[in-house]
């Protein structure tokens, strides 16, 4: 076999692995610093900021006495602050009865309940506002569509029409457009004739004007979902799907019946791109989605997010309704981990929704193929997804020590370190099983 056709693969595979590190160096920095900076300011010494483990390849020494590091394994990093034994916060007791009782408070261990819980909460607190402060940028960058529906620019179809950017839609086959995302819209589109070509009344340079245009929702590929069966199969952002073994269709809707239909057997797809025809094979897979209830779906599913022919004209949110639906994000996200995560352990959804290092690191390459805004949108809900699982009640977790803490505050005095190294174990055992399971879902679920 000749090898420069590992080329491809071996370009691949390194462009995962630079992404999925870049990532979760991003995550991890912000995590730790969001503990270095509280207890920094709670009084607190940290001896290392260390982003990785292993070797360490760079580090300085500032002048609050901080070393900071690049280790050689970029997969975490740590804050060791003093009187600690280890990377895990655990207490070094002869560390610090050797100190003074001043320099007690310094350390970790010895410092007042509050410092050491807004210490803990600050790493995945500092998640979550790395979530929101993505989610509000994106916002503000991609915009909101202005009213009326305005076109803003049209994507390539494999149908001649004669809409233009700056267009108003004003009506598609005598029904009124107006918000096209909403109840109303969705009848409109489920009332259409499906045809290639339907006819518009938009406003154009002041007039209105009758024109033919594509059926407003086309069966094109928007967004890709990632480990899904149409990024397998090669489909690219732009891709219009023009039939279905061997039957035309020229709406989204059509599509998604074809792959209902089909119950996970194979479908060949006659796609269009750069006004070319290709034929691609693939089979729906099962996926399991959320509901409006709070519940879980399983669906036939082929992993494409499509949308309107055209982008609409969009005009700047205000900062602050960029920033509600940059926290309204984040709570989707939270609810829907946590919904996931009870319907894995019940049973109604499958094990196989939990991806280990292996998927992450696929997910991280797959959404960095597809732009920046894409991947930067996956780092804040990977960063939102380590907020809250550090906020899980587990030993060695920050959950687990603001458990200790809130028990500390209860009874009067800290639990014991015996009971504390017990429970550290226990919990370490716990996480570590966790990721096994995980990792093994990446190796053996289709």
């Amino acid at each position: 076999m000749d090898p420069i056709t590992f080329i491809p693969e071996i370009g691949g595979l390194i462009w995962t692995i630079v992404a999925f590190v870049i990532a979760l160096s991003v995550i991890v920095a912000v995590h730790e610093y969001g503990h270095y900076i509280i207890a920094r300011w709670s009084g607190i010494r940290s001896e290392v900021f260390s982003l990785g483990f292993g070797p360490v390849l760079w580090s300085r020494m500032d002048k609050h006495g901080t070393r900071w590091q690049v280790a050689l394994l970029p997969f975490g990093g740590y804050v060791k602050f003093l009187g600690d034994s280890d990377a895990a916060s655990g207490k070094d007791g002869e560390a610090v009865a050797s100190l003074p009782k001043e320099e007690q408070r310094h350390t970790m261990h010895g410092a007042p309940l509050w410092a050491r819980t807004a210490t803990v909460a600050a790493g995945p607190v500092f998640n979550f506002v790395l979530a929101v402060a993505i989610f509000t940028a994106i916002g503000l960058t991609r915009g909101v569509p202005v009213e009326p529906l305005t076109v803003g620019s049209v994507h390539p179809m494999p149908v001649a029409h004669d809409i233009r950017p700056g267009d108003t839609l004003l009506t598609v086959e005598g029904h009124a457009i107006s918000d096209i995302s909403g109840e109303a819209g969705q009848e409109v589109i489920e009332d259409l004739p499906k045809q290639a070509l339907l006819d518009y009344t938009v406003r154009r340079d002041g007039r209105e004007t009758r024109v033919q245009g594509p059926f407003i929702m086309p069966p094109m590929v928007q967004q890709l979902s990632p480990q899904s069966a149409a990024y397998n199969a090669g489909l690219k952002a732009g891709d219009v799907i023009t039939a279905v073994d061997g039957a035309p269709i020229v709406a989204f809707d059509q599509l998604k019946d074809r792959v209902l239909a089909a119950e996970g057997a194979a479908l060949l797809l006659d796609v269009w791109r750069d006004g070319e025809t290709l034929q691609l094979t693939l089979a729906p897979r099962r996926v399991d989605e959320p509901t409006g209830s709070g519940g879980f779906e399983t669906n036939w599913r082929i992993g494409i997010l499509g949308g309107m022919f055209f982008d609409p004209a969009t005009e700047s949110p205000g900062p602050v309704e960029a920033l509600i639906g940059g926290v309204a994000t984040l709570w989707e996200i939270i609810v829907g981990s946590v919904s996931g995560l009870y319907h894995m352990i019940t049973g109604a959804i499958s094990s196989c929704n939990m991806s280990g290092p292996i998927g992450i690191a696929e997910v991280s390459g797959q959404m960095a193929s597809q732009g920046a805004i894409s991947f930067i949108y996956f780092v804040g809900v990977l960063s939102a997804a380590v907020g809250l699982l550090n906020l899980f009640p587990i030993p060695v977790l920050d959950g687990g020590h603001l458990v200790f803490y809130a028990y500390e505050a209860v009874v009067g005095k800290p639990p014991s370190d015996l009971a504390l190294r017990v429970l550290m174990a226990v919990g370490l055992a716990l996480i570590l099983s966790v990721m096994l399971f995980a990792l093994s879902n990446d190796v053996l679920c289709p």
